[in-house]
């Protein structure tokens, strides 16, 4: 299969009529190679699609949110660590 030229660039967006014309010419019986590597844009950083997993995002949180998430954890360890129950929002026995 001859490799147009055009689909080499990183700003050349590829419609779905052309994508399905070439997914139709391909040869479905070809083997890759052990060294093949995924099509990716250059400035794509997972070879899964945006749409399908948005990327991992590390956000900074305060000391303000630290402590409110940790005081309610510590909430829920001690009330399960004396057999007591919050399921329905109400503490009671388990």
């Amino acid at each position: 299969m001859n490799v147009d030229t055009d689909l080499l660039s990183d700003d050349f967006e590829i419609d779905d009529d052309e994508l399905t014309r070439l997914a139709l010419m391909a040869d479905p019986n070809v083997k890759l190679s052990p060294d093949a590597q995924p099509w990716l844009p250059a400035n794509h950083f997972s070879a899964l699609p945006d749409w399908y997993m948005a990327p991992a995002v590390a956000l900074r949180r305060g000391l303000r949110r630290r402590i409110v998430v940790g005081t309610l954890i510590g909430g829920f360890i001690v009330i399960n660590a004396f057999g007591l129950c919050v399921t329905s929002g109400f503490i009671t026995v388990a």
